[in-house]
């Protein structure tokens, strides 16, 4: 039975639970349903709740990601992919790694003005920043609040490079600044694409935009001189490794420069509300899928081995493997993404006082 059929199917939504967050010794229960005449109803309404830190760049120092320097203006996503990673950063703010993840979003306005502070360091040296490390800089609210491209005016101004990941359109209004960062060679583009199938990414990813969509925004950066990558990730043995060279060659078309890609990893709480979710989207194959996942991270669904983790082992995550090389040597063979030019960053941003 197909989760359209399924009544116990959540719509619209990636997660069908709210797992328990491990920080907190209370949880909500539903007890003694015997005497109640309807179930307990939670609020399913996005919620945003402002914070305001004190920095807004992070350094990631582990042997997978040394050395990544990384913003996340929104904590939290709507997108709400099943297999995101970033799900269990939300126990730390006291939410479910579950629905509270795709509901309950957490906003920082003040992240230009910190990022400018960042750049105006003493001693600063310029180095690349990626926005969305975390969840996607260009998820839903960002066409109202534009805080992914009030810091695209600083990476501007001061000319500092920036690299973005999204699988969102609402890039598409920020063209004016994109392109003049790429005729300086100051950003890269990462499109992550995770199936061709709009049956599947319905699933997979309730909340985003159509992988023709996706291939849209590729073909119209690359028009304006903006370098792109696909990222084919995540691969989930099953039920999309097959589509690896679709995806290239569909990417390559519309003038993608480079691929990557990861395995699927259920760290943390994900292991659970993955399985849950499998078994109800795809109750026919959820045992294989979830057997070949494991098959890939030596037996475990929650592998947090550095080097294994994102990349997987064993005689199936080298099929995948091998059938990644062959698209992007088949596909994309000839070309290259451009370096960065670190030479240009203005410090100060030109000026001597701050825009704030």
């Amino acid at each position: 039975m197909s989760h359209e059929e399924n009544e116990e199917f959540l719509k619209g939504r990636g997660a069908q639970v709210n797992t328990h967050n491990k920080f907190l010794k209370n949880k909500y229960v539903l007890e003694h349903i015997e005497g109640l005449d309807e179930p307990l109803l939670e609020n399913s309404a996005t919620q945003l709740f402002e914070e305001n830190p004190k920095k807004i760049v992070s350094e990631s120092n582990s042997p997978d990601l040394s050395h990544m320097y990384s913003i996340n203006p929104y904590q939290g996503c709507e997108h709400g992919c099943i297999y995101c990673y970033a799900r269990n950063t939300h126990e730390y703010y006291g939410f479910s790694a579950g629905l509270d993840f795709e509901r309950k979003i957490i906003v920082k306005k003040n992240a230009a003005e910190l990022l400018e502070q960042y750049f105006n360091k003493k001693n600063y040296q310029p180095v690349c920043i990626l926005l969305s490390g975390n969840t996607d800089c260009y998820q839903p609210i960002e066409r109202k609040l534009k805080i992914t491209r009030s810091l695209l005016q600083i990476f501007l101004r001061y000319r500092n490079p920036v690299s973005i990941i999204t699988k969102n359109n609402v890039i598409l209004r920020d063209l004016d600044i994109l392109g003049e960062l790429g005729k300086m060679k100051l950003v890269h583009v990462n499109v992550s694409i995770t199936s061709l199938n709009e049956q599947l990414r319905q699933k997979l990813e309730p909340r985003t935009v159509t992988a023709s969509g996706r291939l849209s925004v590729i073909q119209k950066l690359t028009e304006i001189g903006v370098p792109v990558r696909v990222m084919a990730a995540p691969i989930i043995p099953g039920l999309n490794s097959e589509e690896i060279p679709a995806i290239i060659k569909a990417a390559a078309d519309r003038g993608a420069l480079a691929a990557g890609f990861t395995i699927v990893r259920l760290n943390g709480s994900i292991s659970e509300i993955f399985t849950d979710w499998v078994h109800k989207a795809f109750p026919d194959r959820a045992d294989k899928v979830l057997n070949m996942i494991k098959a890939c991270h030596d037996g475990k669904l929650n592998d947090s081995d550095f080097g294994r983790r994102m990349s997987g082992d064993g005689n199936i995550a080298q099929s995948i493997h091998q059938l990644f090389r062959m698209s992007v040597n088949r596909f994309m063979n000839d070309r290259v993404m451009p370096e960065f030019d670190y030479s240009l960053f203005v410090p100060k941003g030109g000026r001597q006082t701050s825009m704030f």
